[in-house]
């Protein structure tokens, strides 16, 4: 299914260093012809790093997609009953968010968005980032991938020599995981290597 004509929620969270993977993404969604709007955790909005100050990000985010992030859990509370998504992407989900996710924690706007979504029986897309996915984090990764209407974009180790436990997802199959979750599926194979 196309994204052309859906609302779709896009939730950063604070991986800082993916985020140059992950804009070129939304640009892609808005070009297919999505409505994307953004949604921001707190860290993503307070923090400033190496990569980028969080005040800029916010600006980038908002030039992208023509709409100002969702920064409160208030203001993402009503993406469930009165402004439904089509979808809702969570793209860097940090290990922190996922072991949050996974237990059914709501304490940022992003979580509360995908809480919401699920609600509605829509699909929630997540484009992981963590360093501990396979450790600890494991077993919330496991939980989430056998959860209804929850979908993964594919992933792998990023650099099995120097950091063994480290999962990130391959964005640039985001839009084509997107496709597949509208339709109910996941996109497949889930695991990949990092080539």
């Amino acid at each position: 299914m196309k994204v052309n004509g859906k609302h779709i929620g896009f939730g950063l969270t604070g991986s800082h260093c993916t985020y140059e993977a992950v804009f070129p993404q939304i640009k892609r969604l808005i070009d297919e012809g999505a409505k994307v709007t953004p949604f921001v955790t707190y860290t993503v909005q307070s923090t400033d790093t190496r990569f980028g100050e969080g005040e800029e990000w916010l600006q980038k985010i908002t030039e992208l997609t023509g709409i100002e992030p969702v920064n409160s859990i208030v203001k993402a509370e009503p993406f469930g009953p009165k402004t439904p998504l089509d979808c809702m992407i969570i793209a860097p989900l940090t290990g922190n968010s996922i072991s949050k996710f996974a237990n059914a924690m709501t304490d940022s706007p992003v979580l509360m968005a995908a809480k919401a979504t699920m609600r509605n029986q829509s699909p929630v897309v997540l484009g992981i980032s963590t360093n501990d996915g396979l450790g600890l984090n494991g077993v919330n990764i496991m939980k989430l991938m056998a959860a209804k209407n929850i979908y993964f974009v594919p992933f792998g180790q990023d650099d099995p020599v120097h950091k063994q436990n480290s999962l990130v997802a391959h964005m640039d199959y985001l839009l084509e995981t997107v496709e597949t979750a509208l339709e109910g599926k996941q996109l497949q194979p889930v695991l990949r290597t990092n080539s």
